[in-house]
């Protein structure tokens, strides 16, 4: 896409790749993290994935309501 670089590209690859644990043999894919960690240093990954985490939280608690 011409509108995002690489590592705005990343991060929602790997979000959906956090996301969708359930479905797929392989979680993360060694493609989708290596490109992450590409563009973001460990504590940015480190901040990404708790925001990860914690949007899919919120997710699953308003699911239940």
């Amino acid at each position: 896409m011409p509108f995002f670089n690489e590592a705005e590209l990343a991060a929602p690859a790997l979000t959906e790749a956090v996301t969708r644990i359930a479905d797929r043999p392989d979680a993360v894919p060694d493609d989708v993290w290596n490109e992450a960690v590409t563009h973001f240093d460990e504590k940015a990954i480190s901040r990404l994935l708790l925001q990860i985490a914690q949007i899919n939280a919120w997710n699953r608690l308003n699911a239940s309501v």
